[in-house]
């Protein structure tokens, strides 16, 4: 069955409008850091869970793409960051489930520290189980 333009417009005008499918976070999957080491935007590398791809909590190398003048990291560099934010469900236990609007990385060393002093934005209280508890202590909001 072959689609034409005539036939989206119908399925939009009855609103069926498809969702975009939110996945694992892989390699070139561009993340936003919600830190204050002095980059901004960062590519995805590696995952280091697995081959399908990290999700909250998972640690990833990734290449710096957008930075500050005067950071700790320049473009160019390549990082460990811990996933904080993931635009994939997340089940509960308790039945729930979370999901943020975009991905959002924390800058780290390669021993798992914090290269940055401030964490902005929600983050979840999963990364308890995963031992980042330093990103939970700086975090503005634990959803």
């Amino acid at each position: 069955y072959k689609l034409d333009s005539r036939d989206i417009l119908n399925s939009m005008f009855h609103g069926f409008i498809y969702e975009q499918i939110r996945t694992f976070i892989q390699m070139r999957t561009n993340l936003k850091v919600v830190d204050n080491s002095g980059a901004k935007r960062v590519m995805c590398i590696q995952s280091l869970r697995g081959k399908k791809g990290a999700r909250l909590g998972d640690m990833i190398i990734g290449s710096v793409k957008e930075a500050q003048p005067r950071g700790k990291v320049k473009k160019g560099d390549v990082v460990y960051g811990v996933v904080v934010r993931a635009a994939m469900k997340k089940g509960r236990s308790d039945g729930s489930e979370v999901q943020f609007d975009d991905n959002a990385i924390v800058i780290v060393n390669n021993k798992g520290e914090l290269i940055g002093t401030r964490v902005f934005g929600p983050v979840p209280h999963e990364l308890r189980k995963k031992k980042h508890l330093k990103i939970l202590a700086l975090a503005e909001h634990i959803v």
